[in-house]
């Protein structure tokens, strides 16, 4: 069985939730919600049990202390504007943001938006979830001249909102007269733009993130290989397996590293901890409030609001800073030595993090959002699939009202270790997808968790590595051959790859198959 969850914070939670929608807040005090108690982020016992162990527990991470987590400078969050796509600027834009004062509006040093109301907390989480943690230069992902650029909008497929803006991008002015895009952010991964232009904040992201870092590794110049190979093996290497499956990153050129990377479909990404080879399907955060593991292979345990808040202090930068069988990322080019908190690795164009403060409002953000409207009602055809969805025993593992169990499934060819049934809940069934991304990476615990289904309608790349862009081809039988090609991710080199596992509804008649993805797409 896993842990208690947390949740002595629930009720403050809800308040925030109830003032932001001007609903309220019913028994809960109003002090309660204005004058939170925030908890530590970076606790050391904590910290040590947080995550599930690797599959080769010889790799799990041993994080720095909170002496040193604590002592990392503060990133100062600035104000940031809008990108827009070429032609769609308004006129004088880039002359008129030339002319701005930099303006921190959250930082340690007295820069603090207003936290009087429970509206206010939450807004003040989107800043945090909006603001890059990268700019230009070694650690962007996007440049102030590629977005002015129609060549690098054409090449990475990058698309615009209804309002000529690129979602999850902001310029920022950190010194006047430079004006730059800021990258990275929550927001980078976490935004989604729809076929009709508009944007639904929080959930699975689709720029083209990967396609994005192709275009950068292309357009490196040749003496840049070796800084593009290290910086590729800082975010996937595993030298503790063997054969370490990531080495040949070290070895292959740029374009080979930028084909590896323009392989992965929007919707999936190369994450750090992850690997261009076994990438991962962007989460939704919309309802992770009832997510009882974090990432696709169950990674990180959720206990409460502050395991959200720990989450995002690892993966702005806190994971990079651990031992990993004494490989530490942050350690370039041995990958041995710690630096001192404000020495970090030379890819960092600015070594930072968040204030606790800061990561609180976050969580209450992320714990806000809700999903858009679903224009896909339920009929008589869905009550027919909800029906095939009950025959089928598909609620054994999507369990309502959340339709998932909440629960780790094994990989194909993992055993857990003694004692892991006591600590976790596992369902000990294995539903026979590909085990890369579980086995060999930095995020491979041997498992991977029940998704949920709730809003799969407005979502896409659907398996742990996005292999099939829909739901119906994630049903279509031809999908387990050997000779299929993927509609989204497709690894790298090859020309086909059979999707196999998780049979569940691949034999269903077209009718009945149809009616239950239409009932799929209610929820």
């Amino acid at each position: 069985m896993r842990a208690v969850r947390v949740e002595n914070l629930v009720g403050f939670v809800c308040a925030l939730m109830s003032v932001a929608a001007g609903i309220p807040a019913g028994r809960v005090q109003e002090p309660t919600a204005i004058h939170p108690m925030i908890p530590r982020t970076w606790d050391d016992a904590a910290m040590a049990t947080l995550e599930v162990p690797l599959a080769n527990p010889i790799g799990s991470p041993k994080h720095v202390p909170a002496e040193y987590y604590y002592k990392i400078p503060v990133r100062p969050i600035y104000k940031s504007y809008p990108v827009y796509a070429p032609g769609h600027e308004p006129p004088g834009y880039q002359d008129w943001l030339k002319q701005l004062q930099p303006q921190v509006i959250w930082d340690d040093a007295g820069h603090r938006p207003r936290l009087e109301t429970g509206a206010e907390w939450i807004k003040a989480g989107e800043i945090v979830f909006d603001a890059p943690t990268g700019y230009q230069g070694a650690r962007a992902v996007i440049t102030a001249s590629d977005v002015r650029n129609p060549q690098w909008w054409a090449s990475v497929g990058a698309q615009f909102a209804k309002d000529g803006t690129l979602p999850g991008y902001r310029y920022v002015i950190r010194k006047k007269g430079q004006v730059e895009v800021g990258s990275l952010s929550c927001a980078s991964c976490h935004t989604r733009l729809m076929p009709d232009g508009t944007v639904i904040k929080g959930a699975q992201g689709n720029f083209p993130f990967d396609r994005a870092l192709g275009f950068i590794y292309r357009t490196a110049p040749p003496q840049a290989v070796q800084s593009v190979r290290l910086g590729n093996y800082r975010l996937y290497g595993t030298p503790w397996l063997n054969p370490d499956p990531q080495a040949r990153l070290l070895q292959m050129s740029s374009d080979e590293i930028a084909s590896a990377h323009e392989a992965i479909p929007s919707g999936v990404q190369a994450r750090h901890r992850a690997s261009p080879f076994y990438p991962v399907q962007v989460p939704d955060l919309i309802g992770v409030k009832d997510r009882h593991y974090l990432d696709r292979s169950g990674l990180q345990q959720h206990r409460g609001i502050v395991d959200l808040m720990r989450y995002a202090a690892l993966n702005q930068g806190g994971d990079d800073l651990a031992s990993f069988d004494g490989f530490v990322p942050d350690a370039i080019p041995d990958f041995k030595a710690l630096p001192a908190p404000d020495k970090l690795d030379p890819l960092r164009t600015q070594p930072d993090r968040y204030t606790d403060e800061q990561l609180y409002a976050l969580a209450l953000y992320v714990y806000s959002l809700q999903p858009p409207p679903n224009p896909n009602k339920f009929e008589a055809v869905d009550s027919h699939g909800l029906k095939i969805f009950e025959r089928e025993g598909c609620a054994i593992c999507h369990t309502p009202p959340l339709y998932t169990n909440n629960k780790l499934t094994l990989a194909e060819g993992f055993t857990p270790p003694p004692g892991a049934e006591q600590k976790y809940d596992i369902l000990p069934v294995s539903v026979g997808t590909d085990p890369d991304l579980t086995l060999k990476t930095r995020r491979g615990t041997g498992y991977y968790k029940v998704p949920s289904l709730k809003g799969v309608w407005y979502r896409g790349m659907f398996g742990h590595s996005g292999w099939c862009a829909t739901l119906e081809d994630w049903f279509d039988p031809r999908r387990t051959r050997d000779d299929y090609v993927p509609t989204g991710f497709k690894p790298y080199g090859a020309k086909t790859y059979a999707v196999k596992g998780h049979p569940f509804g691949l034999n269903l008649s077209a009718e009945d198959k149809q009616a239950l993805i239409a009932f799929l797409k209610t929820l």
